[in-house]
């Protein structure tokens, strides 16, 4: 049953029909709502963007960014619960790191997008 109200449906029907076939489960799109819910905070971005570009220690990133230590941990916790960023522990120091390329990917990405002119 369609709700569409084309008066010309005719040219839709095979985007439409790709698009229902194609839709991801409820779990897929709850996850990606999630990943883009951490995404979505002006301090998780900056600790990706300083991470993409190396790996850093909490005490590095709260220079990087001129914030606490206990503000950027709180942002960690969250970054590691959202399989953006992950550690490592040597000695009594813990590093962290993006995840892996896909997150690497998608901070370069989302820059190469908000800096196109047009």
């Amino acid at each position: 049953m369609s709700n569409m109200a084309c008066s010309d449906t005719e040219q839709h029907v095979a985007n439409v029909e790709a698009a229902k076939k194609g839709m991801l489960s409820e779990r897929d799109f709850l996850f990606l709502a999630e990943l883009f819910k951490a995404l979505g905070d002006y301090t998780r971005v900056r600790i990706l963007y300083a991470l993409s570009i190396g790996e850093l220690c909490v005490c590095a990133l709260a220079d990087v960014l001129e914030m606490s230590q206990s503000a950027i941990s709180h942002q960690l916790r969250l970054l590691r619960a959202a399989k953006l960023v992950r550690y490592r522990k040597e000695g009594k120091n813990v590093y962290y790191a993006l995840d892996d390329d896909h997150v690497r990917n998608l901070v370069s990405q989302g820059l190469d997008h908000v800096r196109e002119e047009g």
